[in-house]
């Protein structure tokens, strides 16, 4: 089968918000904290086939995000504290390690996403030394996703939750809800090109905590 060469032209990046109110583990009061989905972020695209090999290839770049600000960090800022979390297909990075200048850091949690209220007092965060290891651990089942060869489809792990501290050393959950354009997996039978032009596409919703408490 041949796969056609994919040409990104453009995209864009849709949010949508939902807001709720929780107590911080400071005993300030009610905090209020945000919600928000961020859907159809470009991991470095597929550009093509790798003639040789037959795998597929982008242009090798991060897409650099600020949980903080809610927005896309630009390339030539990856070597500032500007940024807290970067996507480059299945691999996510964060602003800490040899990765970025942050005090960035994070690990997987396993559970749901709106019950994790705190951030629990013995977590360790991680920091990255790419490409040996990442703050959250890259490769199928190992991380947020698994990898399923013979239809050839990345689906997120459900009850997987990234905490993430940013590069200001503050605190974030992110729950990684889809892969592909659209926020919806391709069928199992559709062909290998429909797959293809279709992933590294990330939905994902995160929580963000302003005043640098680890309660959400």
């Amino acid at each position: 089968m041949k796969i056609n060469i994919i040409r990104i032209l453009s995209f864009s990046v849709l949010l949508s918000v939902l807001v709720s109110c929780e107590k911080n583990d400071e005993g300030q009061g009610t905090q209020v904290v945000t919600t928000k989905t961020v859907r159809d972020l470009p991991a470095d695209t597929i550009l093509g086939i790798n003639t040789t090999t037959g795998q597929p290839y982008g242009a090798g770049k991060y897409t650099f995000y600020s949980l903080e600000n809610n927005a896309i960090v630009a390339s030539a800022d990856s070597a500032t504290s500007k940024w807290d979390i970067g996507f480059r297909g299945t691999t996510i990075i964060t602003n800490s390690g040899n990765s970025g200048p942050g005090q960035g850091g994070g690990f997987v949690f396993t559970g749901l996403f709106d019950d994790l209220k705190t951030i629990p007092a013995d977590s360790t965060f991680r920091t990255d030394n790419a490409p040996s290891s990442y703050a959250i651990p890259s490769g199928s089942n190992r991380g947020w996703y698994v990898y399923n060869a013979p239809v050839n489809l990345v689906t997120a792990i459900p009850g997987r939750v990234l905490v993430i501290r940013t590069a200001s050393g503050k605190f974030a959950k992110v729950e990684i809800i889809n892969y592909y354009k659209g926020g919806v997996t391709p069928a199992t039978t559709d062909s290998d090109d429909i797959k293809l032009r279709r992933q590294r596409f990330f939905t994902f919703r995160f929580t963000f905590q302003p005043n640098g408490a680890k309660a959400f």
